[in-house]
């Protein structure tokens, strides 16, 4: 068997790396400034180790210059320049990474060197993404170093000789294509480089290159905080800074509810914040972001391989230098450490939410309606978080109290056992509520989008429970202790009367007495039928399937008494056909919204009603 090496032809390399390497054309922007940063970063560590007399306190900065006149963009920094032979070194050959190279010198010496961006040695050659010739100036911090150009047009040549820059660090110039022009906009190329380097460790400037100098020009300011609120300990940060940053990042004018401020060592380092902003109830709207950053240099947004699905639905930064990031940064590979990154900020979520029900259960409740969708969405994603918080789980009763599903189930014994009864429209379902609050039973509220499938997976984890929609039965508690004898063959004269085969009719002895008649939908039907939307996209193809509905009369009722009466009257036929009538639409009412057809007949009927009441 030939055994051989792969070869790549040169010529074809940098094309594809100015065409494939990032996504995004504006990256060049961050990974120019970020190699800056680095080449402060490394100045700097070789200071605080005495391999240098430069000190670590000077003025650093990264400077971003716009040439419109000339069509260039400068990228200079006040770092550890570079001799000729660096030059060839880091920049001639393709991927080969400085700053994995001054990590490996010096790993005995320092314990932060992680905290250098680079890794892989293709951020300089984004700008050939925008420009049509590059040129690096830069001088060495060693003793007797000289001046070093570089220049290349983006093939595979390349000229290097002596240059003319008389300060320490580098100046990236580049001579913008035509495509790249857009970069000349000041105000655009601040706002690129305030998402991504808004926070790195070195000052940035942003300032165009007057054609005349202004006496009175303003100094200008950094686009970036050196210091974010995240790489401080918890204990030293207050209420108002918090509040201050989450406005600052996230342009939300709201206050967060709460925050977890996120402190990792090991397996990875991770700082970060995490707000729990006010959710909106239906997930369909729900919007959060998590800005995921590596050495304080912007990655990306919402990133699901780092974050927790659920999480995405709350506001916050996370910063883990120990990212697996592929070359362009904004992806990521399915690495442990990044697993167990996970696993650590879901722990301390639930840390969070036990600590706060246990400690402030009067400020808990008050969240709960907020938080509520964010976390019934995380126990159904992940079961382990349902397993940590669930004793912290809230149910919002009918009678505006908040209750674990331990403390409805330990009040409610005696009434409905292991059932919990629960209501998805206060509005509809009103007639229904009102029966309960008579009888001083409980419901939970649970009438949101998410709600349905949530109920379908606590009865998968907790088999013990089960929940009743208030409108699917009518439970012991609501009736009367005698039981009242149904009328022979009354429920074909109503079937007859409605126009429905499959109609269930029955006569109960309910307690409440200004109850007439109700419509009940029994539970396993309605979750068929929510199970039939689902797989339809939401809407059901006619005759797919059928309500199974229970038609039942309050026996204790005197229009109820009225109609038995006139049903087994042949001279009333009609008048007990009109008060069926209207006793099913007055039931269907808190069933469901009648259809428009429906609503005319019921108008039309209670006219006539009134108009006979009158006579």
């Amino acid at each position: 068997m030939e055994k051989g090496n792969l070869s790549i032809h040169s010529e074809n390399i940098l094309p594809i790396i100015k065409k494939w390497l990032y996504s995004d054309i504006d990256i060049f922007a961050r990974e120019l400034v970020s190699n800056g940063v680095d080449a402060i970063t490394k100045l700097k560590k070789l200071a605080d180790m005495g391999e240098t007399n430069v000190t670590a306190d000077e003025n650093y900065a990264v400077h971003v210059y716009v040439d419109k006149e000339n069509s260039q963009l400068i990228f200079e920094d006040n770092g550890i320049g570079m001799t000729a032979d660096e030059v060839k070194e880091y920049i001639t050959q393709i991927a080969f990474s400085g700053a994995t190279a001054f990590m490996e010198q010096y790993k005995d010496k320092t314990d932060s060197a992680g905290e250098i961006i680079g890794h892989f040695g293709l951020g300089f050659y984004s700008s050939f993404m925008v420009s049509d010739k590059v040129q690096i100036d830069t001088l060495s911090y060693k003793d007797g170093a000289t001046a070093v150009r570089w220049e290349s047009d983006g093939g595979i040549e390349y000229s290097i000789g002596e240059g003319d820059k008389p300060t320490r660090g580098t100046k990236i110039t580049l001579f913008l294509s035509e495509g790249g022009k857009e970069f000349l906009d000041v105000y655009k190329l601040r706002a690129i480089l305030a998402k991504y380097c808004g926070f790195v460790p070195v000052s940035v400037f942003v300032q165009e290159i007057e054609t005349e100098e202004k006496e009175d020009a303003p100094e200008p300011t950094p686009i970036n905080d050196t210091t974010p609120l995240w790489l401080k300990a918890a204990k030293d940060c207050t209420d108002e800074e918090y509040k201050a940053f989450y406005h600052k990042v996230f342009t939300d004018f709201n206050e967060p509810l709460f925050w977890i401020h996120l402190n990792l060592d090991f397996p990875v380092r991770l700082k970060g914040i995490l707000y729990f902003p006010k959710l909106k109830h239906d997930l369909e709207y729900m919007e959060g972001q998590v800005k995921l950053f590596n050495n304080q240099v912007f990655v990306a947004d919402n990133i699901k391989e780092v974050i927790p699905e659920y999480l995405l639905l709350l506001k916050g930064v996370l910063d883990c230098p120990d990212l697996p990031l592929n070359v362009s940064r904004s992806f990521l590979q399915n690495d442990k450490n990044v697993r167990d990154m996970a696993k650590h900020i879901s722990k301390k979520v639930a840390d969070k939410l036990n600590s706060l029900f246990k400690k402030d259960r009067e400020t808990y409740n008050g969240y709960w309606d907020d938080i509520a969708p964010f976390i019934k969405f995380g126990c159904i994603k992940e079961k382990e978080l349902y397993e940590k918080i669930k004793g912290s789980v809230l149910y919002k009763t009918i009678e505006g109290k908040y209750k674990t599903l331990e403390e409805f189930a330990t009040d409610n014994a005696t009434t409905t056992e292991k059932t919990v009864f629960y209501v998805t429209n206060e509005q509809i379902q009103s007639q229904y509520i009102q029966m309960f609050k008579d009888q001083g039973l409980e419901a939970v509220l649970l009438t949101t989008n998410l709600d349905a499938p949530y109920i379908s997976y606590l009865e998968t984890y907790e088999p013990d429970i089960k929940f009743s929609r208030i409108d699917a039965d009518i439970t012991d508690a609501l009736k009367e202790s005698e039981e009242i004898t149904q009328p022979e063959g009354l429920e074909a004269v109503m079937r007859e009367i409605l126009n429905s085969e499959k109609l269930k009719v029955s006569v109960e002895p309910l307690k409440s007495g200004e109850v007439s008649a109700v419509i009940l939908l029994s539970e396993q039907s309605r979750r068929m039928q929510e199970m039939s939307k689902m797989f339809s996209g939401g809407q059901m193809p006619p005759g797919m399937f059928e309500e199974e509905l229970t038609f039942v009369l309050n026996g204790n009722h005197s229009v109820v008494k009225l109609l038995l009466t006139l049903q087994s009257d042949e001279n009333r036929k009609e008048d007990a056909k009109l008060i069926t009538e209207h006793l099913y639409d007055l039931a269907m009412l808190s069933h469901k919204p009648l259809s428009p057809e429906q609503m005319s007949q019921f108008i039309k009927r209670s006219n006539k009603i009134l108009e006979l009441g009158i006579k």
